[in-house]
């Protein structure tokens, strides 16, 4: 059973990381001073490419309107933005006819596409996903799927569920291409193929899969793919729904307004009659975030030039490191669906036997500098399976610190999740392993207290 990709052996003999902005930031310490900032929570944003930022800046002074003027700037602004998209469909090895549609999000992608469903569409989703891909589908027949225990029960669960639905009817898999959770890769190119052997059609959440590994649509033959620019190495505000056209041009706009619109007239009852875009533009209404589009196309020509062979083979020398590190630790638990041999990318979540996991979180920000994620992770369902009923993440033994807010009658089942790319020094590693090392050993040396729902620092 292959996966996305497998990864290199080992990791080059120079390799640094790409610059970053804020790779100088200080932060203050509860305990006295300041610590170079450590920022190890990628899966929920990625700091952006100094290139990025760079290429961001040149433009900023030529920024105009798009599509709408016949001013120089206005014509530089469009181009731009339509070069933004071809720069997008080749990093994600688009087929011909493919369309790519610049959103705000992997969320926003998925809610586009639901939208874009033809009636009496099914939609199959594993419960291990993110909620942006479990809750966007209002107007469809949902199956949930059970988390499978490894690649190949994945394929043979789908295989089953699509199997028993009405084959004529038309239908939808999403999956995800790395969790943000395990960080484990999925057999998309294996689902796909499950998914188009059934009739189905399948898309490809790959928000944390495009910052780590190559993407192809082609090569995986899904029929789209969705992601965000703010983990991929860009700042906040773009997206990418890439894939097949015909559901989306058959559709109505997921916006209506300018843009989207080819042709208005008023007709004679006093209503309105539009004739829709059949391009991407048809679910771009508005005034587009060329600034957001040219962002994700610079991270996207950043990347490739880096070479996604170097910075996966950096990244897995990282992850060795981690996991080894973590391995030295026995009241750390390292959570993971598919085992632990299984491929992965720069996500890693765990819990620590005797901590509350919001109050270890907040320890390591507090007295370490380092930025980490704690929590559920948007993917409730899956931390759940992962967790289990009885398998508690401390009570918050160390410091007083209270479960996080829960749902009326529910234990709380959260985790600490580390995640890191293709900026992250060694450095920031070797803190962190660190930092668990002495909490465990000696505790917080630190008051808290919970507030909001949250652990923090007795000022």
């Amino acid at each position: 059973m292959s996966v996305v990709t497998a990864a290199p052996a080992a990791a080059p003999a120079v390799c640094p990381p790409l610059p970053v902005l804020g790779r100088d930031v200080t932060v203050p310490l509860v305990t006295g001073g300041e610590a170079g900032y450590a920022a190890l929570d990628y899966a929920a944003s990625a700091p952006a490419l100094q290139r990025v930022w760079d290429d961001v800046a040149a433009y900023a002074p030529y920024y105009g309107s798009v599509h709408r003027g016949a001013g120089h700037l206005s014509q530089l602004s469009t181009d731009l933005f339509e070069k933004a998209r071809t720069t997008v469909a080749g990093f994600l090895g688009c087929r011909p006819a493919d369309q790519v549609v610049f959103t705000r999000s992997t969320t926003d992608s998925l809610n586009l596409l639901a939208r874009a469903l033809p009636p009496g569409c099914r939609v199959f989703v594993f419960e291990t996903e993110h909620h942006a891909a479990l809750l966007p589908w209002p107007g469809a027949d949902v199956t949930v799927l059970d988390a499978p225990r490894t690649p190949r029960q994945a394929v043979e669960t789908l295989e089953r569920a699509l199997a028993d639905r009405d084959p004529h009817g038309p239908a939808l898999v999403c999956v995800t291409g790395a969790s943000n959770v395990t960080g484990e890769l999925w057999p998309v190119r294996e689902l796909a193929a499950a998914a188009h052997a059934h009739g189905a059609r399948i898309v490809l959440d790959a928000a944390q899969l495009a910052p780590h590994h190559p993407v192809s649509v082609a090569d995986l033959d899904v029929d789209w793919v969705a992601f965000s620019g703010h983990k991929l190495y860009a700042p906040f505000g773009s997206g990418v729904l890439a894939g097949r056209a015909d559901w989306l041009r058959a559709a109505e706009p997921y916006l209506a307004g300018g843009g989207a619109s080819r042709s208005v007239a008023r007709r004679a009852d006093g209503g309105v009659e539009v004739e829709w875009h059949e391009s991407a533009a048809r679910h771009e209404a508005g005034s587009p975030n060329v600034i957001g589009a040219y962002a994700v196309a610079s991270a996207c020509r950043a990347l490739t030039e880096a070479g996604f062979d170097t910075l996966v083979a950096r990244e897995q020398h990282l992850l060795r490191r981690l996991r080894t590190g973590l391995a030295e630790v026995p009241e750390v638990r390292v959570l993971s669906l598919f085992g632990d041999d299984a491929p992965r990318v720069g996500v890693l979540s765990f819990v620590v036997e005797g901590w509350n996991s919001s109050h270890f979180a907040a320890a390591l920000s507090a007295e370490y500098g380092i930025g980490v994620r704690d929590g559920l992770f948007c993917a409730h369902p899956l931390l759940r399976t992962l967790l289990g009923a009885g398998a508690g993440a401390g009570a918050g033994a160390r410091g007083g610190c209270g479960s996080p807010e829960t749902a009326p009658g529910e234990r709380s089942l959260h985790a600490v999740r580390v995640s890191f790319g293709a900026g992250t020094p060694d450095e920031h590693i070797d803190r962190f392993l660190t930092a668990v090392r002495e909490l465990v050993r000696d505790g917080a040396r630190w008051t808290y207290r919970t507030e909001g729902g949250r652990c923090v620092p007795v000022v």
